[in-house]
Order: structure tokens, then sequence, then C-alpha cells
């Protein structure tokens, strides 16, 4: 049983790295670095975390590939709208990763703690606060 587990989330992991080949390089990068970490950090979970770990990222496989098509569009539209619902769900932990992923993927710096994120609705003020009790609770849209 251990094995198949094992053979699954490598199986995971290798088509998820494939599918980042279709992304632009700054992104496959991004992608590949966030992805490495967290199935370090999975790895030796409890099982039911583990259920919730492979369910997502292979959603997440999903997406990307529906997204990228067979030989990966160039220029095509990546990545999917982030809901308040989805946001709740998340442990402060999960939020702080976010916001650094969110920067890393503009460029900001450290010291940045406030930055407009435009979704095909309306725009937010993302603001993190350092004492980072939670990031959810400053999504606030722009007048």
């Amino acid at each position: 049983m251990a094995q198949a587990h094992t053979q699954k989330v490598r199986f995971l992991y290798k088509t998820i790295l494939r599918l980042h080949r279709g992304l632009p390089p700054e992104l496959q990068l991004l992608g590949n670095e966030y992805t490495r970490e967290e199935f370090k950090r999975h790895k030796n979970c409890s099982v039911t975390e583990a259920q919730t770990f492979m369910t997502t990222w292979a959603d997440y496989a999903i997406d990307l590939s529906k997204q990228l098509g067979l030989k990966g569009k160039p220029g095509a539209k990546i990545g999917k709208p982030i809901d308040e619902s989805f946001l709740e769900k998340l442990r402060d932990e999960q939020i702080v990763q976010l916001y650094e992923l969110l920067k890393a993927s503009k460029g900001l710096e450290e010291n940045d703690d406030q930055i407009d994120v435009t979704s095909e609705k309306k725009t937010h003020i993302v603001k993190f606060e350092p004492s980072c009790k939670i990031l959810k609770k400053n999504i606030l849209p722009v007048q």
C-alpha cells in the first residue's frame, strides 16, 4: 500500500513538473520551486492531510492541463480567481505562504505590504498586516 501511494505521489509530482514546461520561464521556475517545497513539506503528513494534498494537487494538474492544452499555448490565460470561501478554509500559515507567492509572482520587495490585485470583476487592495492575523480579512474592494 505504501509503495502504491509513493508511486502515485511521484507520478503526480512529475506530471506537474512536465505541465510547468508549458508556462513562461519565470512562472515555470516559480511553479517548480513551489511544487518541490510543498511536496517535501508534506512527505510525512497524516493520512487525512495526504488525501487532501493529493486531491488538491491533482485538481491543479487537471486545471493547468486544460489551460495549456496539449502543446502548451503561448499567451494562454493561466490561473483562476481565488474566491473568499477558499481563503476562509486556509490556515494562517497557508495565507502567509499564498501572500509570499503573490509577492514573488509580482516581483515585489520583502518590505512591500500592499498589492493591487485585479480580477476579471473587480480590483482589490490586498494589505498584509505584520501581525499576520490573516490576509483574507484585509481584502478590500476598491471603490
